[in-house]
Formats: structure tokens, sequence, C-alpha cells
């Protein structure tokens, strides 16, 4: 059962970082790191030009402590507490392109961490947390950048051995406060498939063809906001770019040699959008680009050798 909901636990983790690949218990207990790229073709966006984008990243999970704890609680009662905070880590390469040239040179670069703890316990449930923040600029910005933060709780909800939910809120802060509620789910719907999401940014389904192969369908919220600078009266003025697309796609998912796992996803992405603002926040241009394929592929590498992890992992049975 804790599996499960760990499971249900590293969407929300993960709710900013849709990845192809399924999500799984290791991601939390045992350091990984993915490997990912994506290409989107060219576009129309109007004003007779068109929008491409491809992206890499490297994502990190790097278990840093977990307890395990037998004894008595709030209102003398027997309790069991368990305790694991890990990190998580993002690195990434955008380069979108305007009329086959890239915009701006050079494209932009993401570095983000964050810190997240899973508490869970008989009396007090299971609860998960974390913040953090990054940049994501261009090479011009790179050097005076425009951060980004963001922190959330969320609390998990047993409703029997196939079904978890998950709910709670997200703050976001990116030139401007947002709170965002999220809600999440997994669900058993029998041996083979299971459907999970992090609501608003992730819905998959999941079947599984055998103990080392599964294919699946995923709708996810996209995009990146970065600052660049922009030529203006004989001098640079600092602009930012927010795009956000909604990716429609199909993927294949192979564990090879207990510790990598391969995917290759490809469908569409659309209901696009791409806004340009300026330092006060001021929306300067809005952009639509077309529906356009969209391909990507990844690698994870998960190691088995954390001893943190697997003495939890040993205690609750999994």
């Amino acid at each position: 059962m804790f599996k499960k909901i760990c499971f249900t636990i590293s969407l929300s983790a993960l709710g900013l970082h849709a990845n192809a690949q399924n999500n799984s218990i290791s991601q939390i207990f045992y350091p990984n790191i993915t490997i990912k790229t994506e290409a989107m073709p060219s576009a129309n966006m109007g004003d007779g030009k068109d929008f491409g984008l491809t992206r890499t990243s490297t994502l990190g999970f790097v278990p840093l402590s977990t307890d395990f704890n037998v004894g008595i609680g709030f209102g003398k009662k027997f309790d069991i507490q368990a305790k694991h905070t890990f990190l998580v880590a993002n690195l990434s390469q955008i380069n979108p392109t305007i009329s086959g040239k890239e915009t701006p040179s050079g494209g932009y670069k993401t570095l983000s961490a964050g810190v997240f703890q899973l508490k869970a316990s008989l009396r007090d449930k299971f609860w998960l947390y974390g913040g953090g923040l990054g940049i994501t600029e261009s090479n011009e910005t790179f050097f005076s950048p425009q951060p980004f933060l963001w922190g959330g709780a969320a609390r998990v909800r047993i409703l029997g051995l196939n079904t978890q939910i998950m709910y709670g809120t997200a703050v976001a802060f990116n030139q401007k406060f947002r709170i965002i509620p999220i809600f999440g789910f997994n669900k058993r719907i029998n041996e083979d498939w299971r459907i999970s999401g992090i609501l608003p940014f992730q819905v998959t389904g999941t079947r599984k063809i055998t103990e080392w192969f599964n294919l699946g369908g995923n709708i996810a919220l996209g995009g990146y906001s970065a600052g660049f600078q922009e030529l203006g009266s004989g001098e640079k003025l600092s602009r930012k770019e927010n795009y956000q697309h909604v990716k429609f796609t199909v993927s294949a998912n192979a564990h090879v040699l207990k510790v990598f796992n391969l995917s290759l996803e490809g469908g569409i992405v659309t209901f696009r959008q791409d806004k340009i603002f300026n330092f006060a926040v001021e929306n300067l241009q809005t952009y639509h680009p077309g529906t356009a394929p969209y391909i990507g592929a990844s690698v994870r590498y998960i190691s088995n050798k954390n001893s943190m992890g697997a003495k939890l992992m040993s205690k609750l049975g999994i």
C-alpha cells in the first residue's frame, strides 16, 4: 500500500517536469538521473513567422535522509512514523526558433533545485511538502537572472488498496505570485491498467504488457518562462517570454538490465500560447503557434545501492 501511495506522491514532485516515463517509487528512494530530449517542428505563429522548439534536460533525484520510528504518539497511542527527505534538481537547454532562426541566440538554460519531505504515520497519515528555486535565462541575462520560486504541501488519503487521492496547494512566484490548487489520484483499474495524475499538470494511463514493458497515454501541461534581452532605442531591454502548450502523447517504456528505463514518446502539442512581457509585467505581444507534432526520448539510470531507501522499504515490507 505504501508503494502505491509513493507512486502518487512522486507525481506531485514531478508536476512541473512532465516526463514520458512512468514515475516510480525508485525515483524517491534511490539516486537516479533521467536524460531527455524533445522536439516540436516549426508551426505557423502569425505575422508570417514559424515557431519551433527543441529541449534537452537532465532531472536528478538524490535521497538526503530517511528515518523510521515505532513508539507512542499523540494521545498515548501506538504510532509508526517514517520521514524521507530528497533533493530534486533539473538542468535544461531550451532552443526556440522563429522562422528557422534560434531566438534568442544560444537559447535558454534552466537551473533549478528543490527539497521535498515525505511524512507518513498511522496517526498523522501521509503528507508531502517542499519548495525550491531556479532560473531560466538566455546567455545575456544568465548573470542577472529573474529567479522563480515554488513550494507547497499535499495530503494523501487512502480509499482502498487500489485507490488513493492527494490534495493540496502549490505556490509559485515568477514575477508575480500564483496559488495553484492541486489534486492527485492513483487508480488501479485491473491487473494491467492504471490511471494516475496530478491536476492541473498531468494525467497518465498505463497498460502493463510484461513485467519489463508497458504502454501509456499522457496529457500534460508544459512550457517555460524565461528572461532575455531585446534591442530597443539603442539599448538592451529586459524581457520575459512565457510559452505554454498542452501535450497529447502515447509512450512505450522498457525497463532493462535492472537499472535502466528507456522511453519513447510521440504525439502532438496544441492550445499553444507565447507571450512577451516587459520588466513591469506588461504584455507586449501574444502569439498562438499552430498545432505541431511532438517526439521525445529519454533514458533513466536508477541506482539500487542506496542503503537509506532500502532500509525503509525493507521495514515497510515492500
